[in-house]
């Protein structure tokens, strides 16, 4: 997982270039609600001629990263990647008018701490989407009927951790649907609407096949190298959170080092402090 989640956003300023292009560089469901109250994907003219406009979409590979700012101002996007994500129901940030934060979490592998992570949120009354591949589903069933049981939602990370643009429509199709299909079976929740991009690798043509089978693609406006121990460990993990607080903010997050687990409370009762309101992303995708 270390290597493969590479691409996302490190507290250097090399991340800064992954919002272009590089050669190289949704799915999910809050139980609080039925399946059949989830909101979905609008669907336009345009989708009914979706399948035969796929093939001519561009597959150049991006990475998804974020140029950060302390001055609490939401992340600079260029205006043509704004335009590609409007039109492929993809998310990575909330209204910079609303003291809001969408938290999220990336699991590929358990590494003892969720268990603990579950606790403060259940604690702190904050609801978080996990974002789940086929081993961490098929490693942890007990886990992710917590989840489920305790609120939050539970989003595609695809079978494998694939990066998207490096497979064929048909592949993208099997990945997604064979991981709702054994999500479906565990926790009897027939969908997940809620995607991430296996190490925010994307296209225009992956964006647009994401949508066609009914997801939101949900990116960040936040993240850390934090599925590596941290130098300064939970207190660096709290202080680079804080830092970078802004309106809207959506937090990716992992699970597999102490520091989160450590951080979480403390980070958590401080941002209540500073008046945001902890929200969902069945809230993101209705405003």
């Amino acid at each position: 997982m270390k290597d493969s989640l590479k691409t996302e956003q490190t507290s250097k300023q090399a991340s800064q270039e992954k919002f272009f292009q590089k050669t190289k560089p949704r799915n999910g469901t809050s139980q609080n609600n039925s399946p059949n109250q989830k909101p979905k994907p609008p669907v336009t003219r345009e989708d009914v001629s979706a399948s035969s406009e796929v093939g001519s979409l561009s597959n150049k590979k991006y990475g998804w990263g974020v140029i950060r700012n302390r001055d609490h101002l939401q992340p600079e996007m260029p205006a043509s990647i704004l335009q590609t994500l409007a039109q492929n129901n993809a998310y990575w940030i909330g209204s910079p008018d609303e003291k809001a934060i969408y938290l999220t979490f990336d699991l590929g592998y358990e590494n003892g701490y969720t268990p603990g992570i579950l606790d403060i949120l259940k604690k702190q009354n904050v609801k978080a989407a996990f974002f789940i591949n086929g081993h961490y589903l098929k490693t942890q069933p007990g886990l992710v009927k917590r989840m489920i049981q305790e609120g939050h939602i539970v989003g595609n990370h695809m079978v494998n951790h694939s990066s998207m643009p490096d497979l064929t429509s048909e592949q993208i199709k099997e990945e997604i649907e064979m991981l709702t299909s054994d999500f479906t079976a565990l926790t009897g929740i027939k969908e997940m609407v809620y995607f991430r991009p296996p190490k925010g690798e994307y296209s225009e043509r992956t964006l647009s096949e994401t949508k066609n089978l009914g997801c939101y693609t949900i990116f960040w406006s936040f993240a850390m190298a934090d599925w590596i121990p941290l130098p300064g460990g939970s207190q660096e993990a709290y202080q680079t959170l804080m830092d970078n607080l802004h309106n809207g903010g959506l937090i990716l997050l992992h699970t597999v080092t102490k520091d989160n687990l450590y951080s979480l409370d403390q980070s958590i009762t401080e941002i209540k402090s500073q008046r945001y309101t902890f929200k969902t992303l069945d809230d993101l995708v209705k405003n």
